[in-house]
């Protein structure tokens, strides 16, 4: 049966330790009072929940998945996954980082991050269900009316009610722009709602009362294409004056789609006939405001990655320290046993090792975004904030793409630590790997992340995000330029560094002549700015942990191992991806369509 083990020490380091978290919050007039104690306390306590509530749940729910009763068009979700939510809601989980105004607890959002890496490694398709909520909060609140705020916003940060985001149509995908779903004025200022959503997480199911649907459609007399979306908040029941719930709006579940993984959660085909719904924000600028809970979303798939990784990496060590295999091949490590534990062999050393150091940078990114974020929305200095946002900008299709990726890669190779029985669904670790492929799909390909980064977030502004994050490591450079021992690994985070800008300058120019470079290279370049984000968190480990590796605490010598692991054997993948970044868009063009 598979284990997990929330991972507080290793949070706690990046927190404490290499973030200073609780120093930087108290810079915030909302969060001056969150210190270290009351950090640990929360972060401790969350991971009993998950470990103990949501964890058990994840197999049961994958085999048993979810039920539609075609004649109601209601969801049964797996057994016990409402009497966790119901334990989920009481414990005041789902208010942790939202504000006070409408009942939230007003923590700091780096808090609520990791909350939601110990719940995704639970149990991702459970906390599937409640995450959307939170991305639905955002948007309402940046963007909803004072009468859409009042209503919806204290039920989901209760979570009362959670919500959900329906973009996608049959036959649009990412191409949001073709949507077709139509919104006609009504005589009291509402809409009517009419249109198919296909594939939205958390559509229909029986763990709260009321769903916030946030659906995009379009007016009669909406522009063609992207410019043409507006928003529109559609619940599932319609809400009274008083906040009550009335009849049930004109929005059903026709059909559970059949998945690969997550089957727990209930991915479902809506149909709208004329639901009844309310404008957020201005006609025709919807996909502007849903792009607050598609951000949200981005961020929270990029932990569901780091989540399956922490929990496989657990699973795939606990493994490999039991199961005896063959004998070492420079002499018997248990000459008592008939055979080794499979851990002492290199190969498995590297799998076991990658599934580490990506859950670990990615741990160490997670959380600094996080910080970046807290720090945009509270900072009283304006420059501050601004630099922040371009941060978390920056780093979102980095957190998206790179952690997913490193996740489906992790998993597969946690997966082959087992051998055949890896491959057997009663030790849990095939459900990680269908888990996390869908991860690298959803909320944006991670191709739409690569074209993301490279041409908003960075071609765009002439680099100046990507500047803003490179001064960070030029300053940390300059300041162990001289440290003899930290030059394993200041050297190739300079070398990297260097690389980027020449590579970011060459694609730059070669966009200027023919945009699709930018679309023959932005895989690539994401995974080699992925790189440079992770090689200068390992350093800043590094750091740390040589400082206080002398007080013989293992944990900074393991840290130490896993980053001296990660320049070594991970990071040299750069040199083969800026290869291929260079070798420009006339190797996938040149063939004609008709020789496929």
């Amino acid at each position: 049966m598979p284990i997990y083990t929330p991972p507080l020490r290793d949070m706690h380091f990046v927190l404490h330790e290499l973030l200073g978290v609780a120093d930087e919050l108290a810079r915030l007039p909302r969060h001056a009072e969150v210190d270290a104690d009351t950090i640990n306390a929360v972060l401790e306590e969350a991971g009993k929940f998950a470990a103990e509530v949501v964890f058990p749940l994840n197999q049961g729910g994958d085999l048993q998945g979810c039920t539609l009763d075609a004649a109601t068009h209601e969801v049964r979700t797996p057994a016990g996954f409402k009497s966790a939510y119901d334990q989920y809601v009481a414990g005041g989980w789902p208010a942790l980082s939202c504000d006070p105004a409408y009942g939230g607890q007003g923590l700091p959002l780096v808090l609520n991050q990791c909350l939601y890496e110990m719940l995704n490694s639970a149990n991702q398709a459970w906390t599937m269900y409640p995450g959307l909520s939170h991305g639905a909060y955002e948007c309402l609140k940046a963007h909803g009316t004072p009468a859409q705020q009042s209503t919806y916003l204290p039920k989901l940060v209760s979570g009362v009610w959670t919500g959900t985001m329906c973009l996608t149509e049959p036959h649009c995908g990412t191409d949001l722009g073709l949507l077709r779903s139509k919104a006609t004025p009504r005589a009291d200022g509402s809409y009517a709602i009419t249109g198919q959503k296909i594939f939205i997480s958390a559509g229909e199911h029986d763990m709260a009362p009321n769903i916030v649907h946030l659906v995009l459609a379009r007016l009669p007399d909406a522009p063609t294409g992207s410019k043409g979306i507006s928003l529109f908040v559609v619940p599932k029941y319609q809400v009274a004056a008083d906040g009550s719930l009335g009849e049930r709006n004109a929005v059903t579940c026709t059909a559970i789609e059949h998945k690969m993984g997550i089957h727990g959660n209930s991915t479902c085909q809506l149909n709208l006939d004329g639901a009844v719904g309310t404008l957020v924000g201005e006609p025709n600028k919807g996909l502007a405001a849903m792009f607050v809970m598609m951000n949200a979303a981005r961020l929270g798939v990029g932990n569901q990655g780091l989540g399956l990784t922490e929990v496989a990496y657990q699973n795939a060590v606990a493994y490999a320290k039991d199961r005896i295999q063959m004998r070492s091949l420079s002499g018997a490590k248990h000459p008592e046993q008939p055979a080794d534990t499979i851990i002492v062999h290199p190969d498995v050393r590297r799998m076991l090792l990658t599934a580490r150091a990506w859950a670990e940078g990615a741990r160490a990114l997670a959380c600094y975004t996080a910080l970046q974020f807290d720090k945009e929305m509270e900072s009283v200095d304006e420059a501050e904030r601004r630099d922040c946002a371009d941060l978390v900008a920056l780093l979102t299709p980095v957190i998206k793409a790179f952690i997913t990726d490193n996740a489906w890669q992790a998993t597969s190779n946690c997966l082959q630590v087992y051998g055949g029985h890896g491959y057997v669904r009663d030790n849990g670790m095939e459900q990680y790997v269908r888990d996390a492929r869908i991860n690298m799909i959803y909320e944006g390909t991670n191709t739409i992340q690569s074209l993301d980064l490279l041409g908003r977030k960075v071609l765009a502004d002439n680099g100046a995000k990507l500047k803003k994050f490179g001064r960070q490591i030029a300053a940390f450079v300059e300041e162990e330029g001289t440290n003899e021992a930290m030059q394993e690994f200041i050297n190739p985070l300079a070398d990297l560094g260097d690389k980027v800008t020449k590579l970011t300058t060459e694609l730059g120019m070669k966009a200027m002549g023919n945009a699709d470079e930018v679309g023959a290279a932005a895989v690539d370049y994401l995974r080699v700015v992925g790189h440079l984000v992770f090689a200068y968190f390992f350093a800043r480990m590094a750091q740390v942990a040589l400082a206080r590796q002398g007080g013989g605490d293992p944990f900074y010598t393991a840290k130490l191992h896993t980053a001296r692991f990660y320049f070594a054997k991970l990071l040299p993948e750069t040199a083969a991806l800026i290869r291929s970044a260079r070798a420009g868009v006339a190797p996938l063009l040149a063939m004609d369509e008709s020789m496929f």
